[in-house]
Order: structure tokens, then C-alpha cells, then sequence
């Protein structure tokens, strides 16, 4: 039986296609918890989020567009929103940015893995190339969740500054990842 894309299930999904859910489902269910549960800590939390990310997918909340970007990371991006939500909600910190890499399954193909070991190492760089200011505002924004205010806060600056070095760090991130994909593209 030939495997379905991932775009050609999210579309049946779309259509209230239970298998192709399911299929779906199978595909990202062991990665997805696995990076929900670095960052939330908690195995209770993170089984909600996954429940929660696919109950999404079901409902059509938030819509895959193919032409920004690979599906998988549509998805992951999905699965963080939602686990920083329940982190907040909860009011539990999560995971650092040093460990935030150490979430490839190891049942995924060794395609998968030589994929995300790649992009993790281009974006350890990337965030690397960041000022250490710029870099603490992504981990504390990104990855333990905290809100500007929180920040701003927690780091006695004003808000406005907080939001300007987020803003700056996700521009030089984008940049410096998208001249990585160029030169990428050259290389192959």
C-alpha cells in the first residue's frame, strides 16, 4: 500500500476523513509527545496537548498553507502553541533551550533522524549567532513560555525592549536560516 503524503492526509482530514486522522495520527503521535514532553515535563500535560493538537487537525483550527513551509514543521509549531497554552494555564515552567533538541524518536526512519539532526543543528547555530540578550528572550519567550510582561519583569527591562530584542532575534533567526536553505539548495 503506498504511503500518503502528509498534505494529501491533512486535506482528507479536512474533509472528515477518520482514517486518514488515524493514519496521521500513527505517523506523529510517538515524535509529537515525545517533544511535548520535553517541554512540558509532565506526562499527564503532555498527553492532553497531543489530544488537544489532533482535536485541532480534526476541527480545522489553525490552516496548513504548503506554500510557507513543510507540514511537519506546521504541526510541530502547532503542538508547541498548544503545549505553551496548557504551560500556562498551569503556571509550569518548561524546558530550556540547550535540551529543547534531544526529541527525535528513535523508531522514526534514520531518514527522519539525519533530518532533524540537521535542522536541530541549524537552528542551535542560528540561535547561537544571537546576542546573549536576544538568545535569553527566545529561550524565556519560546521555550519556557513566559509572557513579554513576565519577562520584562523577571528581567527588570521595559516591555518595549523585551519586544524589540524578541522581534531582532526572530529576524536574524529567519535570516540565518534562510541562507543555510540557499546554500543548501546550491550544495544538493
Amino acid at each position: 500500500m503506498e504511503r500518503s503524503s502528509d498534505f494529501t492526509l491533512y486535506t482528507r482530514i479536512q474533509d472528515k476523513d477518520k482514517d486518514a486522522l488515524e493514519q496521521l495520527y500513527d505517523r506523529y503521535e510517538k515524535i509529537l509527545f515525545s517533544f511535548i514532553l520535553k517541554m512540558t515535563e509532565d506526562r499527564d500535560l503532555a498527553e492532553e496537548a497531543l489530544q488537544e493538537v489532533f482535536i485541532k487537525l480534526w476541527r480545522g483550527k489553525g490552516e496548513y498553507n504548503e506554500s510557507k513551509g513543510k507540514f511537519t514543521s506546521w504541526l510541530f509549531t502547532m503542538s508547541r502553541n498548544v503545549a505553551i497554552d496548557l504551560i500556562r494555564k498551569r503556571k509550569k515552567p518548561s524546558v530550556p533551550l540547550d535540551e529543547i533538541g534531544d526529541l527525535v524518536d528513535t523508531d522514526s526512519t534514520v531518514e527522519h533522524q539525519a533530518e532533524w539532526q540537521e535542522e536541530k543543528t541549524q537552528i542551535q547555530a542560528a540561535v547561537q549567532s544571537l546576542s546573549a540578550e536576544q538568545q535569553k528572550m527566545i529561550q524565556l519567550f519560546y521555550f519556557k513560555g513566559y509572557t513579554h510582561e513576565v519577562i520584562a519583569e523577571r528581567c527588570g527591562i521595559p516591555l518595549g525592549t523585551v519586544k524589540s530584542r524578541i522581534r531582532l532575534a526572530l529576524g536574524k533567526l529567519k535570516k540565518s536560516l534562510h541562507d543555510v536553505q540557499e546554500r543548501g539548495a546550491i550544495d544538493d
